[in-house]
Order: structure tokens, then sequence, then C-alpha cells
């Protein structure tokens, strides 16, 4: 089963390795997990698949190798919520247990038809009907040896041949957008570790070579902390357009933050001009100009735009563009300094990107770019930073 399991994924386009499989065989021939469907599926993702990325292909994967059970439901067949409702837990001697038939899958399966079909009515602690607390095959909250579980959670006797209920996994697709757990895995590629500040932490290796040095007595080697050492300029495009974006640009915000221990980030409207600023509800008393801020941080910073680039062409391309003020420089003007300035530069757009050769604006702004615009999905992320940690 576990072989055509293997080929199943690899069908699929996940890489697992004859290594990684048998790893999986041995952790179950030692007996790392209970006898349970949900518990195999947490074994299987942990020693086969690699990349938190591949998570929504590998639960699309597992529930294709275990369908059938859909093909029980009569179409249109529901089961009333008022069937799961558990009021007591039934307590069964082991002589009890042991008396209860294992049917197999096929009578198993042919059984449930029969008991939507022909089922009216709730039932509790009985061993027929689909139910609650009894020794039925089907339902929640009771035994049997190789039942179907439906609706709420397991009894905890890891019995269930499969769990009744809608899977909400998490998807990691790699098109898919995005909240701020992937998020976090794709900033982890632009990582750059040093040890700075004083010595806090516990250097084991040299803890154990110096104890070995003095003959067995204990000598502890500390060292100090490894911290992240990337510098990060972040460039927000904030109001009109973008604030259909709000809750993704938030979780992206949110993100980076806590990636990276040197952030700095600035707003701007539209285009970047030649004022930026850091509060929102004070960006015309606190405002910064843009030389400023290309004087104080030095190019080993990254530099990261992050806007739709939804605009009127004059906004980027003529003096006076801006729908704020009378901007003395193009908007161009300034991009091409800022990215002169920060060589290694991104510009992430949470509009789709099947949208981005219609709108004329986005174009001329990935074109300033030099062509350095990725999508906010997990792919279009790992692609910005691996540019960015060259």
């Amino acid at each position: 089963m576990l072989i055509d399991f293997f080929y199943h994924l690899r069908k699929h386009q996940l890489p697992v390795s004859i290594n990684e499989y048998l790893t999986l065989l041995e952790a179950l021939s030692r007996r790392v997990i209970a006898p349970s469907v949900d518990e195999f599926y947490l074994l299987a993702r942990m020693t086969l698949v690699k990349d938190e990325s591949q998570f929504d292909r590998y639960d699309r994967a597992f529930a294709s190798y275990y369908k059938g059970i859909e093909a029980a439901f009569p179409p249109g067949k529901e089961i009333p919520a008022e069937w799961l409702v558990q009021r007591f837990m039934r307590e069964l001697s082991p002589e009890d247990k042991a008396a209860i038939e294992k049917l197999g899958w096929d009578k198993l399966m042919e059984l449930f038809r029969q008991r939507l079909e022909e089922q009216k009515e709730r039932h509790e602690g009985g061993s027929k009907w689909i139910g609650t607390g009894g020794t039925s095959p089907f339902g929640s909250g009771g035994y049997h040896p190789e039942g179907i579980r439906i609706g709420q959670d397991s009894a905890g006797n890891h019995s269930a041949v499969k769990a009744w209920d809608m899977r909400s996994f998490r998807d990691y697709d790699d098109q898919v957008e995005l909240g701020t757990r992937n998020i976090k895995v794709a900033l982890r590629r632009l990582r750059r570790f040093a040890r700075e500040g004083a010595d806090l932490e516990l250097d084991l290796d040299d803890t154990i070579r110096s104890t070995a040095r003095n003959a067995g007595h204990l000598d502890i080697r500390m060292v100090p902390e490894r911290h992240n050492t990337v510098k990060v300029l972040m460039m927000l495009d904030v109001g009109g357009t973008m604030d259909s974006h709000i809750q993704r640009i938030e979780e992206l915000f949110s993100a980076a933050r806590s990636e990276f221990k040197h952030l700095e980030v600035y707003y701007f409207h539209n285009c970047l001009y030649d004022w930026v600023w850091q509060s929102n509800r004070r960006r015309h008393a606190e405002r910064a100009h843009t030389w400023d801020v290309l004087r104080k941080y030095n190019p080993d910073w990254r530099l990261i735009f992050v806007g739709d680039a939804t605009m009127s062409p004059y906004e980027i391309l003529q003096p006076g563009g801006s729908v704020e003020y009378h901007n003395t420089e193009a908007g161009a003007v300034w991009l091409q300094r800022m990215a002169a300035a920060y060589p290694r530069f991104v510009w992430l757009n949470p509009e789709p990107e099947g949208l981005w050769p219609y709108r004329q604006s986005t174009d001329i702004i990935r074109k300033l770019m030099q062509g350095r615009m990725y999508p906010v999905t997990l792919s279009g992320l790992e692609q910005a930073m691996r540019l960015l940690s060259k």
C-alpha cells in the first residue's frame, strides 16, 4: 500500500525520495504514532515533504489517495447536525469491545450508503444507525474498531478509517495569496546571521572541547547571540487603490517586522516623489525629504517597494503629476535615483500578475525597476528574496 502511496505523491509532483520513504517506514515499524489516519497524515508530511510551500500540494495528493468515502453520500444527501450532538460517552469493557465485529472497507462503505438512505431520525447509543455514543460504525463519540467518524472530535479510540470532517489546512502552494505565517517562510530566504553583543548563549561545541582539554573539569564557553544582520529599507504605497490591499500589506509588514532586526519603513502615495513619511497620522507635519533618506542609508541596505503601481502615467512621467501637490521632478526620476543608490532592490505588487499587462502605469514602473517586479505570492516573494540575497 505504501509503495502505491509513494508513487502517488510523485505523480502529484512532490519530490519524495527513497531515503525519506524509508524513514517513514522505519517510523511506522517503531510505532511512533497510533493507528490513525490523521496521525499518519502528519507523520507522512513530516518525513516526506521538505518545503512548507508544498504542504497544499501534499494535502491534495493525500486527499485524493484516500478518496472513496465521498462517493458514499447519495447526491444531495446531508447528515443533519442535530444527529451528531453528543450527550453521553458510552463505557465498554474489553470483552464488549472484542465482541464487536470489523466489517472491512467494502462492506463498511456499502452499509454506510444504506444507512444514509434508510435513516430518518437521530439516534444515540445504538449499534446500527448513524449517531453518537454507541457501537455503530458510523457517527462520533462511541466505539467501533473500524468505523467512520462523522463530525466533532475523536473520542480518543484512534480507530476511524476516515475522519468525515472538512479539512481546513492552510494553503501553502506557491501561487496562493499569503498570510503572515507563509510570508515569514518566504522572507527567511533573505537572512544573513552574525554574532553580535554580549556573550549570552552557550557554545556547546567549544564547551565540550574545552572541558575535554581540562581533563573533564567543566569549562563553560559563551558566545554572543546570532542576529539577522540584513538591513531592509521598505517603501510602502498607501491610500487610494491600495486600500483594497490593506490586509495583505499589513500581513507583509507584520512578517517583515518579526523577521528583520534592521527594518526602516517609509510611506508614499502612488509614486515616489521628493517627500516621504513614517507616520500616516502625521504625514503633513513630519515629512522627510527623499534626499535625506538617500543620504541616511548606505548602499548595503536592501530596498523593497510595495505598491500596486496603479495610477495615471502622468503621475510617474511628468513634473507636477502628483495628485496631492506640485512636484518639481517627475516620480520616474526619484525611482531611478533610489534604484541607483541601492543596487539590491525589488518592487512587490499586490495586484494579480495577470492584470499587469493591462495597466499602463504598471508597465512603466516595471521597466523603471528593470523588470524586478514580483507578485505578493509565495513564489513571487521567494524570487524577490533570492534576488535581494545576492
